[in-house]
């Protein structure tokens, strides 16, 4: 018997790190890793001892016979990966952990409770250099960024990996500091004032503009606009969206653009199932729409979605996924590879599965996704409302709704340095460069690129960074006003990870009360109002 990685591995590598025999491949230190779509186990090499499917934060792993029927194709898809590439290739060693450092406590802020900002408190507190006081920052008065309010909700097991962030919120070096804008309430210097460091963990949380005529239309919106409104963000949860016509197109064709046609597809029965926002909920179960174009203005080599994402979309028997084959022709063979590594096993991976919708026989589902490659738009159509899109060929896709998911940008903060144009924060190995003692992880680092585990690897980069500074003796201490004294002498209502327990508690219960995961609260005062219960 072998274990097998499924669809909804996150590339977090806890799984890597408990296997004694060392049969989960790419690892974080294997030269593979940041181009490997998921990890996968070695069906020779795995000894059934059960440690990986315990520490996988997303329930993503299963013995080989109990693999789900909608998961059965990865038993095959982990073996192919160790036959494409062979031989695995010998991690790069990691640095040492450096000398303990004398002093201390070290404080560090670390403004934003999405993922990366978690895999930098997990870091800190992990450290055995020296004591540390961890203040987990966030502006909304909710945590886990990205989890709660840009992954898919439908994708509940990848959700799971809240888990590991409330244990770290747990632990006695860290404390929770939530609806604290920086900027709003303590500026960055007040909030330098009362720490060694101050990290950065942001993310990339505003849509790109493509510059195109008729973008302002109602109708045409953002990614980033509609996934908040989807997932209850309150900053988004009031919008509205055209659902009315029965074709959507999305530009663009990452995983993001793959999540938006899903949903918007989606029957009542699935809606019901996610945790959806409520108000999202009723307006898509009252959707017309019946077809959605994704399109790229690259052609099928340079797909952005993973295979585990569309295999998902293609598995679906209420859906007719659409390609069409003359759009396939530049797609590799192997024949044509000159290496074999994670990187074009994914590449494989996605050309096959796309010779495989190409070749499949039309369906009668009375919904249809179709991938569209080589299109560059030039005008979104409308006069007072979008009416479609017109594309460099000269062809015009009718539609209502037009969604831009091209990219995300980070919102930068007042007084830290930023990048024009990406709003990223430049910096050397996680050091912020124009700003002392300041230092960022995650998006708000590298940009909007990878998956949620991919900001552990960028965390840990970070921290080293950070804990090397403070040796070297290059942080300050803090002589500034504590943060706590400051926002409570300006009025700040403050949410601590006890007041999120108790929303959480009661967004789930009510949820339950109508057979669905959770009910989100999705307006900011009243997430205030009910986490203020727990001190009661």
């Amino acid at each position: 018997m072998t274990y097998v990685i499924t669809q909804s591995c996150c590339n977090d590598a806890s799984c890597v790190e408990v296997c004694p025999v060392d049969c989960i491949h790419p690892g974080p230190d294997e030269p593979g890793f940041g181009a490997a779509e998921m990890l996968y186990i070695h069906p020779d090499e795995c000894i059934d001892c059960g440690a990986c499917e315990d520490a996988c934060p997303v329930n993503a792993i299963f013995p080989d016979y109990e693999v789900p029927d909608a998961f059965a194709p990865y038993v095959d898809i982990n073996a192919a990966f160790f036959e494409f590439t062979g031989e695995q290739d010998e991690p790069v060693p990691l640095p040492p952990p450096g000398a303990k450092i004398p002093g201390g406590p070290l404080k560090v802020a670390v403004v934003g409770a999405g993922p990366a900002g978690w895999y930098v408190a997990e870091e800190l507190a992990a450290t055995r250099r020296c004591d540390v006081e961890i203040t987990v920052i966030d502006r909304l008065a909710t945590p886990y960024g990205l989890v709660r309010y840009g992954v898919a909700p439908d994708h509940l097991d990848t959700k799971e990996i809240v888990s590991g962030f409330a244990k770290t919120a747990r632990h006695r070096r860290v404390r929770t500091r939530y609806n604290v804008e920086i900027g709003r309430d303590v500026t960055h210097e007040e909030l330098l004032g009362a720490h060694h460091a101050v990290v950065y963990t942001t993310g990339a949380g505003e849509g790109r503009s493509l510059g195109l005529p008729g973008e302002e239309l109602p109708g045409s919106t953002s990614a980033a606009e509609l996934v908040g409104w989807y997932n209850g963000h309150p900053d988004r949860a009031a919008l509205s969206f055209p659902l009315a016509h029965e074709r959507a197109v999305i530009i663009g064709n990452g995983n993001v653009a793959l999540d938006l046609a899903r949903l918007l597809l989606a029957d009542e029965e699935a809606l019901q199932a996610s945790d959806l926002a409520p108000a999202a909920l009723s307006a898509l179960a009252a959707s017309g729409i019946r077809e959605v174009v994704v399109t790229a203005r690259r052609g099928a080599e340079h797909a952005a979605f993973t295979s585990p994402e569309l295999r998902a979309l293609a598995d679906d028997p209420h859906l007719d996924v659409v390609v069409d084959e003359a759009d396939l022709g530049s797609l590799p063979t192997e024949a044509d590879l000159t290496e074999r590594d994670a990187g074009t096993f994914a590449a494989m991976q996605k050309a096959d599965l796309l010779r495989d919708l190409a070749a499949r026989p039309r369906t009668d589902a009375d919904k249809r996704l179709v991938l569209r490659f080589g299109l560059t738009p030039t005008e979104i159509l409308g006069s007072d409302t979008v009416a479609g899109v017109r594309f460099d060929t000269g062809e015009e896709i009718e539609a209502g709704l037009v969604v831009r998911a091209t990219g995300y940008r980070s919102a930068g903060v007042a007084g830290v340095p930023s990048e024009e144009g990406s709003g990223r924060f430049p910096h050397e190995a996680g050091r912020v460069t124009g700003s002392r003692a300041t230092y960022t992880a995650g998006w708000a680092k590298r940009g909007p690129s990878g998956v949620i585990g991919t900001n552990r690897a960028c965390a840990a980069e970070t921290v080293r960074t950070l804990l090397d500074d403070y040796a070297a003796g290059s942080l300050a201490e803090p002589t500034g006003e504590p943060l706590d004294d400051l926002l409570a002498a300006r009025g700040v209502v403050v949410v601590d990870q006890t007041g999120w327990n108790t929303l959480d508690t009661h967004e789930r219960e009510s949820g339950k009360e109508i057979g669905r995961p959770r009910a989100k609260v999705t307006d900011r005062e009243e997430q205030v109002r009910i986490a203020a219960l727990a001190r009661v």
